[in-house]
C-alpha cells in the first residue's frame, strides 16, 4: 500500500499516491470530511493532531489540523489496519472538495475502505 504515515516531532505525515488509496482513507460520513491515518501510536478521541498531507499529484504538502474521531486499535477484528480517523475543519473545505473530486468515480462502488 502506498499510504505511508510517519511520526516526526509530533507531526503526522501522510503520503497518498493513488485515487484508490485516497478512497480507502477518505471518511465522507464525518462532518467536514475526514481522513484515516494508519498508525500504531495511541491516540485518544478528541485529541488534536497536525498532519502534512502529500496528495496524489499535488506538488506541495498540505497542512491539516484535525481532531481524532475514529480509532482502530492494534489487533482489530477483520484484519483492519490500525490507525486514527481525523475530522477536518471548515477551513479545509477546498481540500475536501479536491479529495471528493478525486474519489467521486469510486464512491458507491461498495469497495472496502480502511474504516467501513
Amino acid at each position: 500500500m502506498s499510504v505511508v504515515p510517519r511520526m516526526s516531532h509530533g507531526i503526522l505525515s501522510l503520503a497518498i499516491e493513488s485515487k484508490e488509496d485516497l478512497y480507502k482513507s477518505y471518511m465522507p460520513f464525518i462532518k467536514n470530511g475526514g481522513l484515516f491515518i494508519p498508525t500504531t501510536r495511541t491516540y485518544q478521541l478528541g485529541e488534536e493532531v497536525f498532519m502534512l498531507l502529500s496528495l496524489i499529484d499535488e506538488t506541495d504538502k498540505i497542512p491539516v489540523t484535525g481532531k481524532v474521531v475514529w480509532v482502530t486499535p492494534r489487533a482489530a477484528q477483520g484484519g483492519r489496519i490500525p490507525g486514527i480517523g481525523i475530522q477536518m475543519s471548515q477551513d479545509d473545505a477546498t481540500l475536501i472538495s479536491k479529495i471528493e473530486n478525486y474519489v467521486a468515480p469510486l464512491m458507491n462502488t461498495g469497495r472496502r475502505t480502511n474504516t467501513m
